[in-house]
């Protein structure tokens, strides 16, 4: 329990290292709304008892950390040469998630792109000229489908392994942002967010 307590903390973004109970269920590896996770408040209160962990209220929500006690708890647990064993954590199944999706996907992406870019080259030599309306059309379906492509060759080529010391956090930039000024770079952010968002591919994804 202490040992999901301090890797839900490390994987809070931000400053704020306090942890809801529902964020120490996932790293436990339990079902939300499920028996053992309505136990887990249980084991919560004791350790609280003990001294091994504190809580406070954050909005008007009860969240949970590790006291100095607690962590030294942990430490020596670990030092016995039988250390907590935690199930895989929530970001590390999110990459992988993503990432298997990604692999299944991304070639029937690539067609359906390559399937609105030989229709553009169809409408280009049109004759009569194509309908304003059919462009309009095709240019959000392009949009979409680029979109779709480039979310799914993030989370396949781009997106390193999450490590469980850090919160595996997108800001959002990349290798040479720095090189750009300042209104590129916002541009380039804007653009990439919800690149790891799986669920923006569609029902068929």
């Amino acid at each position: 329990m202490l040992a999901a307590v301090e890797r839900a903390e490390r994987h809070r973004s931000g400053e704020i290292a306090e942890v809801p109970i529902w964020a120490v269920v996932q790293h436990l590896g339990i079902p939300r709304h499920s028996a053992p996770a309505r136990g887990v408040r249980v084991q919560l209160d004791h350790l609280l008892a003990v001294g091994s962990l504190e809580c406070s209220r954050r909005h008007g929500v009860l969240t949970w950390r590790l006291t100095n006690k607690g962590r030294r708890r942990l430490r020596a647990t670990r030092a016995s040469g039988q250390p907590p064993q935690l199930p895989e954590s929530p970001q590390h199944l999110a990459w992988r998630r993503a990432r298997t999706a990604a692999e299944r996907e991304i070639g029937r992406f690539r067609e359906e792109l390559g399937e609105s870019l030989d229709e553009a080259i169809r409408l280009l030599h049109a004759d009569p000229p194509t309908h304003s309306d059919a462009w309009f059309e095709l240019g959000q379906r392009l949009g979409q489908r680029c979109r779709r492509l480039g979310s799914a060759s993030h989370c396949l080529y781009e997106w390193s392994e999450p490590q469980d010391r850090r919160a595996d956090v997108d800001e959002h930039t990349e290798p040479g942002d720095e090189r750009l000024d300042a209104a590129e770079q916002l541009r380039r952010r804007a653009r990439r967010g919800g690149r790891r968002n799986t669920r923006l591919w569609g029902e068929g994804a």
